[in-house]
């Protein structure tokens, strides 16, 4: 019944020119392909699709299939024996159908489903979708970034994954749509790079790619895990996603170091690529998470120059740094943990000069590293920000060390933090004692001054000292040597010399 009903409405529609077409028809070929694809009659629907006499009814009113054929491509087995059919009247329909229509029609459908039939839909849709942008010729820019924003909003609902286990099972399948991403996209990069002449449309095409390179940069890159084994990290579809997102910054934007280093023109690209929401975070993200990719990760750093200096690279990266450590995901965490590392560990202990602290990020980073120490629910990483703590203070200069210690000791308001700090300052009062030369920011009124913030009390006389347990212990470690006679009168002498 289905069928003959189909067939009616195409003889009807065949002696009709494609513009007398009635929005009347359109439904009546829609409800009756709907019961065809319902009732099983996959034949002969395939046949009425394939009739060259049927080409131009198909190709305004054929799109409306779409939607019924995808859904019993999600509904129906994989191992299904009509499962042929229906990839094939999909591919049909996509080569012969309006594709101004039917790109609307793809990008309904992606935007449709939910949970784990998000990736499923995107797997089925991407090459179609992909075939139908090539298909357009006028405003094809415009085509690639609504499809390719669609995508990412779809992505970005996905769960990441955090441990190789679930990396390799991939439930919700955010690892295969992010190869499948990069596929659908490889197409459009090429176009850009091979444009002999720089013409409007291929700029807007290259600001559409570009943006959504930037979005995922942040999401889902930036909380994203990486394996750190060398025979997994060759097969982390996470990190292969990173290295080709990477490699279309590198291909179609600006030259690698001037995208990476040029702080000026950061805000001016997103600006220009017309991020909707909160640009300067967007931004701040993306760009931590581009930095963290090459610098830790090592993916494109071939691409910078050789000559610049370590304290050069620490300086650019402790921005990032902060950004990593005002977030509140583990995996971020951990990448901001080992972007300062990676840092740290280029440069000599005491070589990293006071004047550096004027910058913001200097003093933001080890106060974000204490909130990990004490806030973090995870004991590897409040082992992590401990260690990180600690190698910061190794790598300032005596200058610097006095004045990120009363930093800390004004802000942090912890006891352990407190005894951490105080016990530091105890080794650096040790080692001036020790030293042939003088050192005036452990020593004289430099210290005293110092001493004044470890030996005071928070609330006075009422001040609850099994609280301050750690601190009371720590300024007796301080302070007993000075019982002793000898030490405690070449101890005043050191300390008052300059007084």
């Amino acid at each position: 019944m289905a069928v003959e009903e189909l067939q009616s409405i195409i003889k009807r529609c065949q002696i009709l020119e494609e513009q007398d077409f009635k929005e009347e028809d359109f439904g009546l070929f829609q409800l009756a392909g709907q019961r065809c694809i319902d009732e099983g009659h996959i034949d002969q629907l395939l046949e009425i699709i394939q009739n060259e006499k049927n080409k131009i009814i198909i190709r305004n009113m054929g799109w409306n299939l779409v939607g019924p054929v995808v859904r019993c491509l999600l509904w129906n087995d994989k191992e299904s024996d009509k499962r042929k059919d229906y990839l094939l009247m999909l591919d049909l329909l996509v080569k012969l159908c309006n594709p101004k229509e039917l790109l609307l029609g793809l990008l309904e459908l992606i935007e449709e489903p939910s949970g784990k039939q998000i990736s499923q839909i995107i797997l089925l849709l991407l090459r179609p979708l992909q075939t139908v942008i090539q298909k357009l010729h006028n405003n094809k820019a415009y085509s690639v970034g609504l499809a390719l924003s669609t995508l990412w909003n779809q992505l970005s609902l996905l769960p990441v994954p955090y441990s190789k286990e679930q990396i390799q099972t991939d439930e919700y399948g955010l690892c295969q749509c992010c190869k499948a991403s990069i596929e659908f996209t490889k197409p459009f990069v090429e176009e850009v790079i091979d444009a002999k002449e720089n013409s409007l449309e291929n700029e807007k095409l290259k600001d559409e790619l570009l943006k959504f390179c930037f979005k995922s940069l942040k999401c889902p890159l930036l909380t994203a895990p990486f394996l750190e084994q060398p025979e997994e990290a060759r097969n982390d579809p996470l990190k292969y996603f990173a290295s080709e997102i990477i490699g279309f910054l590198s291909a179609i934007g600006d030259p690698f170091s001037k995208m990476i280093f040029n702080h000026r023109r950061k805000k001016r690209i997103w600006k220009h690529l017309e991020f909707e929401e909160e640009e300067d975070k967007q931004l701040a993200d993306s760009m931590a998470s581009l930095a963290y990719l090459v610098f830790v990760q090592g993916i494109s750093i071939d691409q910078l120059p050789m000559v610049l200096s370590p304290l050069y690279l620490l300086q650019f990266n402790m921005g990032h740094i902060e950004v990593f450590l005002q977030r509140t995901e583990e995996s971020v965490f951990y990448k901001g943990l080992d972007l300062l590392e990676n840092g740290l560990l280029r440069i000599e202990d005491n070589s990293l000069l006071h004047q550096y602290l004027e910058i913001k990020s200097f003093l933001t980073v080890p106060q974000g590293l204490v909130k990990v120490m004490t806030l973090c629910p995870i004991e590897t990483l409040r082992k992590k920000g401990l260690a990180m703590l600690q190698l910061y203070i190794n790598k300032l200069d005596s200058q610097g060390k006095n004045t990120l210690f009363r930093c800390l000791l004004n802000t942090s308001n912890h006891s352990g933090v407190e005894a951490f700090i105080i016990q530091n300052i105890k080794n650096q009062i040790d080692v001036s004692l020790k030293r042939s030369h003088d050192n005036k920011w452990f020593t004289g009124p430099q210290l005293i001054s110092l001493l004044d913030l470890v030996l005071f009390l928070p609330e006075g006389a009422e001040t609850d000292l099994l609280q301050n347990s750690d601190r009371r212990v720590t300024r007796c470690m301080i302070s007993a040597p000075l019982a002793y006679p000898a030490f405690r009168y070449s101890a005043y002498r050191f300390a008052t010399k300059h007084l």
